[in-house]
Order: C-alpha cells, then sequence, then structure tokens
C-alpha cells in the first residue's frame, strides 16, 4: 500500500504517493528526475548518494523516503543558485577536484556541510570530513584543495559582507 509523503527538495514541495520501502535516492531520481544524486554502493559505504536532509549531510541510500516526510533535502542540483556555483561547486572546477565525476555530487555536498559548520576548516579537518566519501580516481588531494578554494571564498565574501 502506497503511503503519501511530502518533502521539500531544493526548495520546491513536492508531494507523492509512494512505495514505503523506497529509498530517498531512488525518489531523488526515480520520482523527481533529480539524476545528480548518485547510486553507487547502496551500503552507505561509498557516499555518491549524499545530500543534506534538513541542513545535515546524509547517505540517501540509507533513508526511506517516508523518513523524509515533512524534511528538506537539498541535493547537487540545489546548491547553486540563481545560476551561480555554489562555492565548493566552483572549487572543484577552479582546483580540477574531479576525473570520472561519479563520487563528485557526494563529496561536494559533503565539501558544502564542512564549509557550514566551520567556514575555517584545516586541511585535516576536510579530509576528516570527507572520510565517508569515496574517491576511486583523484587521490583526494584535489577535493581537498577544492574546498579550501571554497572556503577562502565564503570567508572572503563573508568579510566584504556579500
Amino acid at each position: 500500500m502506497n503511503k503519501a509523503v511530502s518533502i521539500k527538495v531544493n526548495g520546491t514541495a513536492h508531494t507523492a504517493e509512494i512505495e514505503p520501502r523506497l529509498l530517498l535516492v531512488h525518489y531523488l531520481r526515480d520520482v523527481l528526475g533529480l539524476t545528480g544524486t548518485h547510486v553507487g554502493c547502496e551500503t552507505s559505504i561509498c557516499g555518491a548518494c549524499t545530500v543534506m536532509l534538513d541542513g545535515q549531510a546524509v547517505k540517501s541510500c540509507t533513508i526511506l523516503a517516508i523518513q523524509a516526510d515533512g524534511s528538506s533535502v537539498t541535493t547537487i542540483e540545489g546548491l547553486a543558485a540563481n545560476g551561480v556555483l555554489h562555492p565548493v561547486q566552483e572549487g572543484f572546477w577552479e582546483k580540477h577536484g574531479l576525473q570520472c565525476g561519479y563520487c563528485t555530487p557526494g563529496m561536494i555536498v559533503a565539501g558544502a556541510q564542512i564549509l557550514l559548520r566551520n567556514p575555517h576548516a584545516s586541511d585535516d579537518e576536510i579530509r576528516h570530513g570527507l572520510e565517508g566519501n569515496l574517491c576511486r580516481c583523484t587521490g583526494y588531494q584535489n577535493i581537498v584543495a577544492a574546498v579550501k578554494y571554497a572556503a577562502g571564498k565564503i570567508n572572503t565574501q563573508a568579510a566584504s559582507g556579500d
């Protein structure tokens, strides 16, 4: 028997009748068509499915969509605003933080979470914050550099009042 859920995704309210066992990652991809959130391991190990749920980075392959009922979700598609990339997205572009791109959405969302918690995060704090996200291509150096770039941009904007 299907259940109704109401979830705000990237600032837009969505209501749907879903099967109660539907994972949040599949709700985002298959029901809403937001394919930026990737399905990797489906066991919470890789982090490719990381999204923000009520402001907290979570692995959407471990949460039922029905558990997100009444919540707010931000996906990789929702980080950019008015055609302007989020600083972490820009950092990945500027510092070459990706290769194949499969882990990139989860890494960017996790990086945004790190900087929300601590906009002055050190390299070690960034590495620790990214521990739940795996990349098989980059060796992480450029990913850390991308998050540091974003931190610098966020701190500059904060200092100038933007």
